[in-house]
């Protein structure tokens, strides 16, 4: 694996170790942009395996390596791995390091936050019809997240 990272921008080019020896992933994260730059890089990661620049097998750099890389605290970098690998995106394999997931290209078109704001709206919307107020919807939802 060949990183190149350019600091002006805030970018890491990554040479996967497959057998094509142009495959190349670049990560870029924008400090300007709302999006969270965990999000960022996750969504990247998806990307470049649903356009085949990641292959399953492919190594990924260290939590370390990356955040050093692209200028991120190094729990930016193991929050967008712990959910990539989460969603079956990446594997860890202990001190063989991380690797992209033999089904990460299914896996990269789910989107969990989606998911659950869909799920959770529905339900609000039903409670709402119900007659409850989003005060108590508020309540019962706070109550529920401590347990």
């Amino acid at each position: 694996m060949i990183k190149y990272f350019d600091l002006i921008y805030n970018i890491c080019t990554i040479s996967t170790s497959s057998t094509n020896i142009n495959n190349k992933m670049r990560i870029q994260i924008d400090t300007n942009l709302s999006t969270p730059l965990f999000n960022q890089l996750m969504d990247q990661i998806k990307k470049a395996v649903m356009d085949g620049l990641l292959k399953p097998g492919d190594s990924l750099p260290s939590i370390r390596q990356l955040a050093n890389d692209l200028e991120l605290n190094h729990n930016t970098v193991a929050k967008a791995y712990r959910l990539l690998e989460r969603d079956s995106v990446i594997q860890t394999k202990g001190y063989r390091g991380t690797s992209i997931h033999v089904d990460a290209i299914q896996n990269s078109t789910v989107n969990m936050n989606a998911s659950i704001t869909t799920k959770l709206g529905k339900t609000i919307k039903s409670l709402r019809k119900s007659g409850a107020t989003d005060s108590e919807i508020r309540i019962a939802f706070s109550i529920m997240m401590k347990n």
